[in-house]
């Protein structure tokens, strides 16, 4: 679907009207209703004896700060995955990188104590990293190891394995189950917003080497043989783009842990919304997931209030019948 300059304007003026309007909402809606004007006022003048300002400004702003480059990073990172692997179903959650990273975060500081937030984005890259080139390995060794299927039943293999060990840790490491039980539920807290000030600058550079790669992430969506055609370095382009997805899903699970089906969903609504250049799709994917992520989190904190559900669950039920609609179209 071709799209104008005109309709992506005004695309992106709807976009980013609909992610403000969610962003007031997370700010205002919660177990404390804060009426819209107390929200405004928060910010252009703020009362520290307004207790609804603080609740603003120090409890629901940094955490939805954190919604929402945590809805970016995985967008952006599942996005560039589909392209460049052709794959409808292709997420960093169901090709193990997930799972990789949240196996890096606790043997690195379950394990070996390593555990400041510092060296969580460390921690999840490394594993992160190490499951993608171990799914990759595995499906160069199999016939056909590119297609939908196999990529995808070697990822959820590679899964599980590392989810086993991260179950068998916890439960030898009694510590490391206290601190960790709900973060590996895919849970964004207050303390994914302190952790934020550690991750951003990681998600900033993995989303600006994604946008500056956008235009050959639809030359490569279109084959490896027609990119070589047209010039393009596959082998270093594809090093490129998979530390670039490393580098946003570490960040993402150093934050919040594993949230599952969100660089799933958001890319295939953008490419609805804009086309198939990922010129475009992959800064409506960032704004998409960001927005999406408040809403999800909202869901979460506001549902069974005054107490609370992981963001992981509810990503997972909206998630999941997509994923199975899609697996009955594409396999």
């Amino acid at each position: 679907m071709a799209v104008s300059t005109q309709q992506s304007f005004g695309r992106v003026a709807v976009a980013l009207a609909a992610l403000s309007a969610f962003a007031v909402m997370h700010l205002a809606l919660g177990s404390k209703l804060v009426p819209p004007s107390d929200v405004l006022s928060a910010f252009y003048d703020f009362d520290r004896a307004n207790f609804d300002h603080i609740v603003v400004r120090e409890m629901r702003l940094p955490r939805m700060f954190a919604a929402m480059a945590i809805g970016a990073s995985l967008s952006v990172a599942g996005a560039i995955m589909q392209g460049v692997t052709r794959n409808p179903l292709a997420d960093p959650g169901l090709l193990g990188l997930m799972s990789g990273a949240s196996f890096g975060v606790v043997i690195g500081a379950g394990w070996f104590g390593l555990g400041s937030d510092a060296w969580l984005p460390f921690w999840a890259a490394i594993g992160s990293l190490g499951a993608a080139i171990v799914v990759l390995a595995i499906c160069a060794m199999i016939p056909q190891g590119r297609s939908p299927a196999v990529l995808l039943l070697t990822g959820a293999a590679v899964s599980v394995f590392l989810n086993s060990i991260v179950a068998g840790v916890n439960l030898l490491n009694e510590e490391s189950f206290s601190i960790f039980r709900v973060w590996l539920s895919g849970a964004i807290t207050n303390s994914a917003a302190t952790k934020l000030g550690w991750v951003w600058p990681w998600m900033v550079a993995g989303l600006g080497v994604a946008l500056v790669l956008a235009r050959q992430v639809t030359t490569l969506s279109m084959g490896h043989e027609a990119a070589t055609g047209l010039g393009v370095d596959v082998k270093r382009l594809s090093i490129a783009l998979l530390l670039c997805v490393v580098v946003l899903t570490a960040s993402a699970v150093a934050l919040a842990g594993p949230i599952a089906f969100v660089g799933l969903v958001v890319p295939h609504a953008s490419r609805l919304f804009v086309g198939s250049d990922y010129r475009r799709v992959i800064p409506f994917a960032a704004v998409f997931g960001a927005g999406f992520m408040i809403v999800v989190d909202l869901v979460a904190r506001s549902v069974f209030s005054p107490a609370e559900i992981a963001t992981g669950i509810v990503t997972s039920f909206c998630g999941a019948p997509l994923f199975l609609y899609l697996v009955r179209k594409r396999l």
